[in-house]
């Protein structure tokens, strides 16, 4: 029975009560905490930017929002930047870094961005190389955004056996980026 419990407890949240800030798996208590952000579409949607659940953070779509509430940037690099930006804050008050992002996925809303959003993300995940999607939508929420990000990473084990950050670095950007 541990076998299965274990097993269950690394597949993700199965369910959760309320407000409560843990969630049941296959009989298991397991850390679920909420990450804001600054976008004004967290109320209204209910949701949070970044959710730790056990030994992964999952990073809801990140569009081009500023903090200080300035239009998105006309480009789509510049925009990509801004939301991988924006998730790896989302990371670091999780704990954890770029460097444990394990998957990605780009909601672009043309096919003629993709050069530069994935410019971006290769900057960023170079080194790292998570599965990642790039997928072409009819659009966004807000006709100013060219691209939304999402991305799930996974809280390291240290030898102890808990679960550590990973630390969170920032790729420099490229010249002229």
């Amino acid at each position: 029975m541990y076998r299965l419990n274990h097993l269950l407890s690394k597949i993700g949240c199965i369910r959760h009560y309320g407000q409560e800030t843990s969630a049941v798996q296959g009989g298991m208590d397991v850390e679920r905490r909420r990450i804001s952000g600054h976008s004004p579409y967290e109320g209204a949607f209910g949701f949070s930017r970044a959710m730790v659940c056990g030994d992964r953070v999952l990073v809801a779509g990140t569009a081009p929002i500023a903090a200080d509430g300035a239009p998105p940037p006309a480009d789509p690099y510049a925009q990509a930047r801004l939301c991988l930006d924006l998730i790896g804050e989302a990371l670091a008050a999780a704990g954890a870094g770029l460097a444990s992002v394990v998957r990605t996925r780009m909601y672009l809303v043309g096919a003629e961005h993709w050069p530069e959003v994935a410019r971006a993300h290769g900057e960023v995940f170079a080194s790292v190389r998570p599965a990642a999607t790039a997928v072409i939508v009819a659009g966004l929420l807000d006709p100013a955004w060219l691209v939304e990000i999402e991305a799930e990473a996974v809280l390291q084990d240290d030898d102890a056996g808990g679960a550590r950050p990973v630390p969170h670095t920032w790729p420099e950007r490229a010249p002229g980026g």
